[in-house]
């Protein structure tokens, strides 16, 4: 499984990081995990390596993960998308859902929240 990890918080993104490698089968072998400090860097590595998932902050500077979002949508992009957000208003998850947004993730992150998302998407 690949996936990509988009958070400009270096501790955010090795808490995901952690969290996934702890909770993924007993083998980690197949599990591929790739990170990036900000949108731009972020979409770029999406356009030249395959992702099984996706999971992006929503504030982040320089491109936020809804410009994120429909970027990577626009490109071809049909995989989950993963937002991770301290905010759960529903105004700010419709918004979330109309740029393309699988599902969403809010903060804490915990190694539950994030296995039962992908757990959504994949058979582990």
């Amino acid at each position: 499984m690949n996936v990509l990890i988009v958070d400009d918080a270096r501790v955010m993104r090795k808490i995901i990081a952690n969290a996934i490698q702890e909770n993924y089968a007993v083998d980690s072998s197949g599990l591929n995990l790739t990170e990036a400090d900000n949108g731009q860097s972020a979409y770029e590595l999406s356009q030249s390596r395959k992702f099984d998932i996706i999971f992006v902050d929503w504030n982040m500077p320089e491109m936020d993960g809804l410009e994120l979002t429909r970027q990577i949508r626009k490109s071809g992009y049909h995989g989950p998308l993963i937002m991770i957000t301290s905010e759960a208003a529903r105004y700010m998850v419709m918004e979330a859902v109309k740029a393309g947004v699988t599902d969403y993730i809010v903060k804490p992150v915990t190694g539950h929240k994030l296995w039962e998302k992908i757990g959504m998407y994949f058979r582990t």
